[in-house]
């Protein structure tokens, strides 16, 4: 009976965290998190940009290789799908010139704008950025292959 007497005992003596040191803990975290968020936020944005830039690049590698195999860049109509499926009249396609068919979507969920002949060189890659309007700068930026 005694050893079920102190178990009690014991139980109730044990400390805890009140009430009050959890809020300031919280506080305390809310404070690092409004600091550190805006940071992180831009870095995420600012990837999503050269993110862009790298697939871009991926397209235009990948456009001189149907090129090489067709004897002409895919025309406007086709677009960039022409890297993933073979479009029609592209007898000696030997694609998929694109690992993934979400190679043609930029980072804002959007596909990449093609125009052949390009005003740049044989051909434009470009997107519009995290508006998706002409112009803007930073995050807005119109970004392209040339």
């Amino acid at each position: 009976m005694f050893a079920g007497t102190k178990a009690r005992r014991d139980i109730k003596f044990q400390k805890g965290y009140s009430l009050l040191e959890l809020l300031v803990v919280l506080a305390i975290l809310g404070l690092i998190i409004a600091i550190a968020a805006p940071r992180v936020i831009g870095y995420f944005q600012a990837s999503k940009a050269k993110a862009a830039k790298i697939q871009i690049s991926n397209l235009a590698a990948a456009l001189d290789l149907y090129q090489l195999s067709n004897g002409a860049y895919p025309n406007e109509q086709a677009g960039l799908k022409a890297l993933v499926e073979k479009p029609e009249g592209a007898a000696n396609w030997d694609g998929p010139y694109l690992n993934k068919a979400d190679g043609i979507i930029d980072p804002w969920s959007r596909p990449y704008l093609y125009k052949i002949p390009g005003t740049h060189g044989p051909f434009d890659i470009s997107t519009l950025g995290a508006d998706g309007k002409e112009g803007g700068t930073g995050e807005d930026q119109d970004l392209g292959s040339w």
